[in-house]
């Protein structure tokens, strides 16, 4: 075996080990929702952000707080409500004195989005100004006031959380902001024996006392690791077909052009790649799997393919439609179909 690749292979298995023990300290206090907590994890490899929902007392919030303290890096929380502003978000200018020279001058009070993981509890709570103030830094890793650029510290994260239930009070993400999710996580009910567990465990004095076991160096270098994973011809262009599929205007399936309004774009095909490769480096792999791209296709399209009116008063969502795709699209394998 070639040095170099040895070394990798062992930089990655103790890369993995800490990601595994970061999980252990995580259902600490999280039972179940293994799944939830496996797609934070990718989304962090691969260096995006993720949008959960889920009905309220399904540990949406506890969740992503208990993740943060078992990474050594600075953690935010912003609650949404609808009279959020932005400078609640970014900072303000406040203006002071120097004493020594009796001068005054403007300075700029960081806000709490100067952090490397921000939790935006109730994202849906806050108007669109307030929402998009978190555009340019989802993007661009940096903030704007100003006039001035002010660069946010990596790894940087924004775990969103929202509500699907109530609509008073309520302001939708704009498409254009989804996107910007990496992953858009729906987080389910907890089985009988989760839920008999969660009872037992949330009702009485004990309290579990979490360990920081992965720092921001690690997080920066997995994600490093994650664009080095190889990914085949072929599997890029199931990718490719896939997301070109979702659009009517492109697609030859009839499912899509009789259900879809609006399909993905080109970002959706690079975040299913990514986030493929952070599934396959997660499970100790140096290479990616079709299943890989088949366990990231449903949270990576989720929010990225439009269905139109006809289908919502059906009941007919765009999981649904991703299913239909997988299903649809054979895979080339060296020239021929599979």
């Amino acid at each position: 075996m070639d040095k170099n690749l040895a070394s990798i292979e062992q930089e990655v298995n103790v890369l993995t080990e800490k990601l595994t023990n970061l999980k252990k300290e995580i259902g600490k206090v999280i039972t179940g929702q293994e799944e939830t907590v496996e797609q934070l994890l990718i989304t962090f490899l691969a260096g995006g952000h993720a949008l959960l929902e889920g009905v309220p007392g399904l540990a949406k919030t506890l969740m992503i707080r208990t993740l943060a303290q078992a990474i050594d890096l600075k953690f935010k929380r912003i609650q949404f409500t609808p009279d959020l502003m932005p400078s609640d978000i970014i900072g303000t200018e406040i203006l002071e004195e120097d004493y020594s020279t009796g001068k005054k001058f403007f300075k700029f009070n960081k806000g709490p989005i100067f952090a490397n993981i921000i939790l935006a509890d109730e994202i849906n709570r806050t108007p669109p100004k307030t929402q998009a103030a978190l555009l340019e830094a989802m993007q661009e890793f940096e903030v704007t006031y100003s006039g001035k650029t002010y660069a946010l510290d990596k790894p940087f994260f924004i775990l969103a959380t929202q509500n699907p239930i109530e609509q008073s009070g309520t302001f939708m993400l704009p498409e254009a902001q989804q996107d910007r999710f990496l992953l858009y996580i729906k987080i389910g009910y907890p089985s009988e024996l989760e839920e008999t567990t969660i009872l037992k465990n949330t009702t009485g004095t004990k309290k579990e006392t979490l360990n920081k076991v992965i720092t921001g160096e690690d997080i920066l270098r997995l994600q490093d690791l994650v664009r080095e994973v190889p990914i085949s011809d072929d599997l890029i262009t199931f990718v490719s077909k896939l997301i070109r599929a979702t659009r009517p205007e492109t697609t030859t399936n009839a499912y899509v052009k009789e259900w879809v309004n609006w399909g993905a774009g080109p970002r959706a095909g690079q975040a299913m790649i990514l986030t493929a490769k952070a599934r396959a480096l997660m499970k100790g792999r140096l290479s990616v799997t079709l299943e890989d791209i088949e366990h990231v296709a449903i949270p990576v399209l989720r929010h990225r393919v439009i269905v139109n009116f006809r289908a919502e008063s059906e009941g007919i969502i765009s999981d649904e439609v991703t299913h239909q795709l997988l299903k649809a699209i054979p895979v080339a394998t060296n020239g021929k179909n599979k």
